[in-house]
Parts: C-alpha cells; structure tokens; sequence
C-alpha cells in the first residue's frame, strides 16, 4: 500500500460496464519526504476508484495492481488502483525514517 494525496475528483464520458456508476478522483503520491514535511521531487499522478468519499487534500492509502481488484472479488473489474483507506495520522519513528532516507 502507498500514501497519497487527493486533487481532484475525475469524470469519465465512458467507462468499462462494470465500472459505471463508480467514483475516481486523481492522487497525488507521497513519498517519505514529502511524509517528513520536505519537499518531494515531482508526484506520480494516478486515477484511483474512490469507494470511500474522499475529497481535495485527504490522505489516503491506495494499492495498485491485482491487490486493487481485490475488494471487488469474485467478479472481476478493470482496475489498476484503488483507495483502501482514509488516513487521519501518521506518525514515522525519526530513527527509521533517518535509516531510510540514508538508504540502510
């Protein structure tokens, strides 16, 4: 799972039948500076389905891949990411976040 920010909501003119009706917004992913409060290279931009009402400037966590379809099992759905959680906090262990950001 990976960190993000949403922007913005996004509207679709078509989408694959078994996802109309669903909600996307577009992420903007964190990494571990911009987590710490720094400033962070250029963020990846993805399109999430966003079944939790996430609005501009919540934090939330987002899988991609086959984990993204998951929560839509046994049926099967086109999907790339997904929005797992909201996130309130996060607190990083100053020591940890020093050890990864030196790359041990």
């Amino acid at each position: 799972m990976r960190v993000g920010m949403v922007v913005g909501r996004v509207s679709l003119q078509r989408a694959h039948p078994t996802m109309v009706g669903k909600r996307y917004v577009l992420v903007h992913s964190l990494g571990l500076k911009a987590l710490l409060g720094g400033e962070q290279s250029p963020p990846e931009e993805l399109v999430l389905v966003d079944e939790l009402g996430a609005t501009p400037g919540t934090r939330i966590g987002f899988s991609e891949g086959a984990e993204a379809a998951a929560p839509f099992q046994p049926e099967k759905k086109p999907v790339d990411a997904y929005a797992g959680c909201i996130i309130d906090e996060i607190n990083i262990d100053g020591a940890i976040a020093k050890q990864l950001m030196e790359g041990k």
